[in-house]
This record gives C-alpha cells, structure tokens and sequence, in this order.
C-alpha cells in the first residue's frame, strides 16, 4: 500500500510525497555516542519518497543486510514552496505539520561505505527506511524549538530527545538547506536523532511519539 500524508485525525494531506532531506548528527550526543565528529554546519542527505512507510499495522525490515538501528525524529512536512534563502517567517508560514519518524539504517552496510568515503544511499534508501506517522498541524507548536521526540521499544524507553537541543535548530536549518536547493509542498525534512540509537528486532513493539500531541503504536513484522 503507498504512503499518503495525513493529520493524527486521518484527513488526507493532498501533498504528493517528495523528498525526504535528513540530516546528520544534528544533536551532539548522538554523534559522540557513534563516534562522529560533531559538525560544524548541516550534515545532509536525502532519502528518496518511495523508501516512505507508514507505522500503521507495522513494519518490515531487511533480514539480510546486517544490524538495522533505528534513529527516532521529528520530521517537518513542507506546505509551500520553499528556495534561495527564506526568511524565518516564510519557513514557519511554509510548515504544515510535525511528525515522529524512524529513519531506518543498516548500520554496518554504512560503516563499510563510510570507510570508503562513499554515499550512504545503500545504508539509508532501501524500501521501507523512513517510517513516517501522521502529522500534527503546525498550529499546535507555537514554538519549533521545544517539540519532544520519544521512542520506546517494548516497553523500555530508547530515545527521548526534545529539539531544544538541536545543533541546527528547526527554522535555521531549513534555511541553511534552502539555500542549496528548494523544497517544495510534500517534501520532508527529518531533523536529526537524539542519542539512544541501537539495533531494531523483528517482532519488537514500537510506540512512537511526540509527546503531548500525538502516539503511534507498531511492531517491527
């Protein structure tokens, strides 16, 4: 079944799905808890919109490509057009919506490609890499830089971040990517993963949220 954006309520988003741009080490945490260095400005890459799946009914993972570690985000769904280097007010009037995601990666897959200096796509593109939940309205976040971002898994709490504590805060950082290339309505941008990540089990119950706006309950299949 395609993915199709839509509200917590279910109201269809009428966005056709884009890009997604994700971004890397964005909380310093998480690139300590890899190893990483910390960046000096956005570490980018993109995810192409067929990889999108919705949490609803579960998941599927590859069982044959090495460790899957998830990375809980909150993804910013782009209304309207976007380019050059808008202002912070058109990036905020440009936001629909806000969304808890897992952006999926075979970890090892990566660390091979790493080594190599080569792109990551095979680590983070595969089908079903971005596990996208419905979107809160914007409305509801008056302030882009106090949205919590919890993931549990079976039970046990592995992620809890807020994007306070973002390197490259919400506004700023679409900014920054707007000024290499434009975003347009349906396009996605994941902000980064707090610390926490690890490797992901088939048959592992999975509650993602935002907390105090919205809860998605799944399961790895």
């Amino acid at each position: 079944m395609s993915y199709q954006h839509q509200y917590v309520d279910g109201t269809p988003i009428h966005f056709t799905l884009g890009k997604v741009v994700c971004v890397g080490r964005n909380y310093a945490e998480h690139a300590k808890e890899l190893n990483n260095p910390v960046p000096t400005e956005p570490l980018l890459f993109i995810k192409p919109g067929s990889c999108t799946v919705s949490p609803a009914g579960g998941f599927a993972i590859p069982e044959d490509r090495g460790s899957v570690h998830y990375e809980a985000e909150i993804a910013v769904l782009i209304g309207k057009p976007l380019s050059r280097k808008p202002s912070a007010e058109e990036v905020l009037d440009a936001i629909s919506g806000y969304a808890p995601a897992l952006d999926l990666t075979l970890r090892d897959v990566q660390a091979k490609l790493k080594e190599k200096g080569l792109p990551w796509e095979l680590a983070k593109s595969f089908d079903g890499a971005f596990v996208l939940a419905p979107f809160v309205s914007a409305d509801h976040f008056p302030d882009p830089t106090d949205i919590g971002i919890r993931l549990t898994i079976d039970g046990e709490v592995r992620q809890d971040g807020n994007s306070r504590d973002m390197l490259n805060p919400i506004v700023p950082l679409i900014q920054h990517i707007c000024g290499h290339f434009s975003l347009q309505p349906g396009d996605v941008v994941s902000t980064g993963t707090p610390v926490g990540v690890g490797p992901l089990k088939s048959g592992s119950e999975v509650v993602l949220e935002l907390p105090g706006a919205s809860r998605f309950e799944s399961r790895v299949l």
